[in-house]
């Protein structure tokens, strides 16, 4: 259930992302099209932490609850960064004809790579707790070290699935994004339980 719903919501950007061609001039629709995958991810991360501890499993009723509580502050973290990783591709894309020297490319990269893992973060705490937009995103970036095995095993889930978008389409991946963020949340839980202890009222 929390896959087909996972389908649903981002379906219209997945669609419109599988005909474009993979060329730097749509790096604009690009950002367009995984919005819709921001608020997605997020209720599906939602569906599936309340479901080890709700006593009836509605994943439909919980799916919608955690997409109607938190889209919006999905949102505010999640666009910005495909703003700047839309950015750092078409940078990537065009280091000859700016005249920027090859070895710019590996810094880019790196950047890329730190927002990406950003963003996961950013995804996990503001799916689960109320903060302020300026507070999840230092949050985000503070335990990026602070949680290095947390971060590693983040990093090896988006080579996991970057190496399916390559191999196979993003459609198939957006098939399978369910059990990608089954082990986001399961990556994510000492993130998650440090979080709730020193910057909760409840913790």
């Amino acid at each position: 259930m929390v896959e087909l719903l996972l389908v649903l919501t981002s379906l219209p950007g997945l669609v419109v992302l599988a005909l474009l061609d993979r060329s730097v001039g749509n790096a604009p629709f690009v950002v367009l099209c995984l919005l819709p995958l921001g608020p997605a991810a997020s209720a599906g991360l939602f569906a599936l932490r309340e479901r080890a501890t709700a006593d009836a499993l509605r994943p439909a009723a919980s799916f919608w609850r955690g997409y109607r509580l938190n889209w919006a502050d999905v949102l505010r973290v999640w666009t910005p960064a495909l703003v700047v990783l839309g950015l750092l591709g078409v940078s990537l894309a065009n280091l000859e004809a700016a005249g920027v020297p090859r070895w710019f490319a590996p810094a880019l990269l790196v950047i890329g790579a730190g927002v990406l893992l950003w963003s996961v973060n950013a995804l996990v705490i503001v799916s689960f707790f109320g903060f302020r937009t300026r507070d999840a995103a230092r949050l985000a970036a503070y335990y990026l070290a602070a949680r290095p095995l947390v971060t590693l095993g983040t990093l090896s889930l988006l080579v996991l699935a970057g190496g399916v978008v390559v191999l196979t389409s993003e459609v198939v991946f957006g098939l399978v994004v369910v059990v990608w963020l089954a082990f986001v949340l399961r990556n994510a839980r000492p993130l998650l339980a440090d979080v709730e202890e020193r910057f909760t009222t409840a913790g």
